[in-house]
């Protein structure tokens, strides 16, 4: 393949270190300027994930990315996307759609095949774009994982695109992480990197300088900026559950909302604006911690719904449902948190897990069927309460609900000129189940909903703006602590 000038790809020392808001800044430097930008993954892993306008599904890093660019998302920006369902096992997203699951071994032999399907992505998001934006995945100092690499290095080779190494100072033993990322690789590998971005800085960046010396003196290679750590950044997490411990009874009148930390928890972007919002006292609750009293509980979504129900058993969480409803709490399901409400959860194909039927909560009259095809849709509507109002969201599930229950819908959403009804409200009004991720996106809707939890005087949240001005942040720092124009001469 021929040499892509318009391509310069991220990649990190280690997992968790910037490159996904890297590349979300970069994409927004570059569209300031007026170029044709799109960012590109070729291999994610993650249970954070997005429907895109070609009705396929991508990482949410990638998504809140092409926000960045200003364009819509698609599947090509991230052509394989792996959910993890076990320790060594996946469900492989190949162009948005799921293609199966894999353990580790099944998926090395499938690589020459996914990389096929990587290939074909850049090539039409390049033709179509002035700037391509690659972002890694974990690091390429993974030597057991050179052989079929298709996520950094395999593919930074096949395409012979420049790359530029993320290190994440917060963490410490920034100038090892450099060094030692650049001796686990090759001749080949180790003159395609041009150079350095340091991230996550804290403090005075001239204390720094002797060591920026030292480590560009030692590698050869260019350290094009040291980016300061930004607080209060509103973007979509790529995988990891946020860390910041609970303000539980911090201040007065704030609504008390719990979330459980299931072990295959998926799509926790969910829960972003409440974590957000001045007026809620957010936590996620993990094993073995005390279960707090709350006004609201909200089940996730889970990449293996019979497994996390099996956990919530375990932990302690079914009579703690029940004892927070009977004191009159509420109670929300989201998409496998929906399915988990209700009296059982089959799974006839084993799609899942080896038990065809699992009990459910039975706090709903409905069952859930597991079926092959995936349901992947962008949704809008209207949410049944204070009179109605605006709910936007995206579903992305494999199991179809029927009961009795249903005839008691949350919500109104579109489909074409055709209105559906979604969800359930329970008769007494404590619960809320629905397939709907996203729907506290929605700045009327979330307002509504912690209103009917116990939050009246519940203020109006617009978390997309706020997104929006984080990206706006993030790429204001990068621009004035990075040496842009030493970064686009990479690719001129």
């Amino acid at each position: 393949m021929t040499s892509m000038a318009d391509t310069l790809m991220i990649q990190g020392t280690s997992s968790d270190c910037g490159k996904s808001t890297l590349v979300g800044a970069l994409c927004a430097i570059a569209a300031r300027a007026g170029l044709r930008v799109a960012p590109f993954k070729p291999q994610n892993m993650s249970l954070n994930s997005a429907v895109t306008v070609d009705g396929g599904e991508i990482g949410r890093a990638q998504a809140w990315q092409a926000l960045a660019a200003g364009i819509a998302p698609e599947i090509d920006m991230n052509p394989v996307l792996l959910k993890p369902n076990s320790d060594i096992g996946a469900q492989v997203i190949v162009h948005g759609k799921a293609r199966g699951n894999l353990d580790a071994r099944e998926y090395h032999a499938y690589k020459p095949v996914a990389m096929r399907a990587v290939l074909e992505s850049f090539e039409r998001l390049r033709a179509k774009t002035d700037l391509v934006l690659v972002e890694g995945a974990g690091s390429p100092a993974e030597v057991n994982l050179r052989e079929g690499d298709i996520a950094n290095m395999g593919f930074a080779q096949a395409v012979d695109c420049p790359v530029v190494l993320a290190a994440d100072i917060d963490r410490g033993g920034v100038f090892a992480q450099i060094l030692g990322t650049l001796a686990c690789l090759d001749d080949a590998e180790r003159a395609r990197v041009k150079g350095v971005i340091v991230n996550k800085f804290r403090g005075d960046v001239a204390l720094l300088k002797p060591g920026i010396d030292w480590v560009e003196a030692r590698s050869g290679k260019t350290v094009f900026g040291v980016v300061p750590f930004v607080p209060g950044l509103w973007i979509d997490a790529e995988d990891m559950l946020p860390t910041a411990k609970s303000a539980f009874g911090a201040r007065e009148h704030m609504l008390r909302v719990v979330v459980p930390a299931l072990p295959r928890i998926s799509n926790h972007t969910d829960f972003d604006p409440l974590r957000a919002h001045p007026q809620v006292d957010f936590r996620y609750v993990r094993a073995g911690e005390p279960l707090p009293a709350a006004d609201l509980v909200v089940l996730p979504g889970s990449k293996s719904v019979q497994r996390d129900l099996s956990w919530l058993r375990a932990n302690g969480w079914e009579a703690y449902l029940r004892r927070h409803l009977r004191y009159g709490g509420k109670l929300i399901g989201v998409c496998g948190g929906m399915q988990m409400l209700g009296r059982e959860l089959r799974d006839p194909l084993g799609l899942e897990s080896n038990a065809a039927c699992e009990h459910g909560f039975a706090l709903l009259d409905f069952v859930t069927t597991l079926e092959p095809e995936k349901r992947l849709l962008n949704a809008a509507g209207t949410l049944l309460m204070d009179g109605g109002v605006p709910v936007r969201g995206y579903e992305i599930h494999m199991g179809a609900t029927d009961g009795p229950a249903l005839a008691r819908p949350a919500m109104k959403l579109l489909d074409g000129d055709d209105e559906r009804a979604e969800g359930v409200v329970s008769e007494d009004g404590q619960i809320l189940a629905t397939y709907l991720h996203g729907l506290f996106d929605s700045p009327d809707a979330c307002q509504a909903l912690l209103r009917w939890a116990g939050l009246d005087d519940a203020e109006r949240i617009d978390h997309d703006a706020r997104r929006l001005a984080s990206i706006d942040r993030l790429a204001d720092s990068v621009s004035a602590n990075v040496d842009m124009d030493a970064l686009w001469r990479l690719i001129e």
